[in-house]
């Protein structure tokens, strides 16, 4: 997208607001499965979580994508869409049997990571076909909130309690056909992944029925320029191989899955927020914008970094600012960063605004939510209109504190 196309969605749909761009969704997409080519049956899951926008969740179905989803929400909002029931994967992490009962009801694959569990909804629903979540205790991803396979993770069945499991698939006799695995996002070491996918082709041959295995994702994408991002063409290069050796080792062509979220939205998304306020102390200069952690929570959360561009003038000479945001606390978007001069009412733009920004917005504050646009054939198409104060108050029940109730009344009786 060019800068004055983003300058106009601004202009129309005013700021903040999120904008993300469909070529660059599909271009990803495309990079993936051209990567693992030579595999015979290749599914892309498309993470929700990410960015659940259904226009989005659209478009992903009509690129011939899956769907992961983590909750009963997700599923439903996949279905709306569009998608087919066998093209969910539902992948739940402490939530209720209940749960996961009402979601094999509608039909999605279930995918299950943790022996309590296992064992409850294989002795109630023996026939329902389940995946399994393993944990390799391989450590990867780029920060400690986001590394989900280590050791210590709440996340997936540990190797380690293979015997256990494999008792409790004996003896509920349930079907098993699918493994999963997922170490963290933010992979960089290829082999880091390469290896714990021999952990996982070790686990797969303890079970007989297999369909697929599924080998999660949370591939890097570069964050600024000159940015390191996972070789997922060296990478498909080498674990497709791999995987061909273990299809004709088990004696069947398999499903190479994969969850991918970030690397498909994370790049397409811009975040566009204008300038109230530039405030220098004796130290720095503030550029102060109308937005905060409310609609933008990853750099606080994750320390990520976004690069931030200023569109407005893009030929301006460069100086050091803090970029903060409205929230009354601290909420620092970038510390003494050079962007092109900044003065009141310039429209910043924030890169790498896809995945995982507007689905952890919320209203703190008090603050809307902002409008979504989506750029599609040199379009600008509004796929979530900017919240309004009915908005905020929709789901608000008051007290009348004003009318006193007979027990109120009792009370308050000389």
């Amino acid at each position: 997208m060019r800068s004055q196309d983003l300058l106009n969605i601004a202009k129309e749909y005013g700021s903040p607001v999120y904008v993300y761009d469909a070529e660059k969704i599909a271009s990803q997409y495309e990079r993936l499965t051209s990567a693992f080519k030579k595999v015979k049956h290749l599914k892309l899951n498309y993470a929700a979580k990410a960015l659940n926008n259904i226009s989005i969740l659209k478009f992903m179905n009509s690129l011939g994508s899956g769907l992961d989803t983590v909750s009963i929400q997700e599923v439903r909002l996949g279905l709306l869409a569009g998608f087919k029931p066998e093209d969910i994967i539902y992948t739940p992490n402490g939530v209720s049997l209940e749960e996961i009962e009402q979601v094999a009801a509608l039909g999605a694959q279930i995918n299950i990571d943790n022996l309590s569990i296992l064992e409850q909804f294989g002795t109630k629903h023996p026939n329902v076909p389940v995946c399994i979540r393993i944990n390799p205790h391989v450590m990867a991803g780029g920060n400690s909130n986001i590394s989900v396979g280590h050791i210590d993770s709440k996340f997936g069945i540990s190797i380690h309690q293979i015997p256990h499991l494999l008792r409790i698939v004996e003896n509920t006799n349930m079907k098993v056909n699918g493994i999963h695995m997922h170490t963290g996002s933010d992979i960089l070491d290829i082999e880091v992944f390469l290896y714990a996918s021999e952990i996982l082709f070790e686990t797969a041959r303890n079970f007989k029925d297999l369909e697929f295995i599924d080998f999660g994702s949370g591939f890097k994408v570069p964050y600024k320029e000159g940015d390191i991002e996972t070789n997922v063409e060296e990478l498909g290069k080498k674990l497709s191989k791999r995987f061909n050796d273990f299809c004709k080792e088990y004696g069947k062509d398999l499903t190479l899955a994969f969850e991918p979220g970030k690397f498909l939205v994370s790049e397409a998304g811009h975040f566009l927020a204008s300038v109230n306020v530039v405030k220098q102390t004796t130290s720095t200069v503030f550029a102060g914008i109308d937005t905060g952690f409310n609609h933008l929570i990853r750099p606080m959360l994750y320390n990520a970094q976004h690069d931030i561009q200023n569109i407005s003038n893009p030929d301006g000479k460069a100086r050091f600012y803090s970029v903060v945001g409205y929230i009354c606390e601290t909420d620092t978007f970038a510390n003494n960063r050079r962007i092109n001069e900044i003065s009141e009412g310039d429209i910043l733009c924030f890169k790498n605004a896809g995945a995982y920004c507007f689905t952890m917005s919320s209203n703190y504050n008090s603050r809307f939510r902002p409008a979504e646009v989506l750029w599609y054939k040199n379009e600008a198409h509004l796929i979530r209109k900017r919240e309004t104060f009915d908005d905020l108050i929709r789901n608000q029940v008051e007290v009348n504190f004003n009318t006193p109730s007979e027990t109120d009344k009792e009370l308050i009786k000389p």
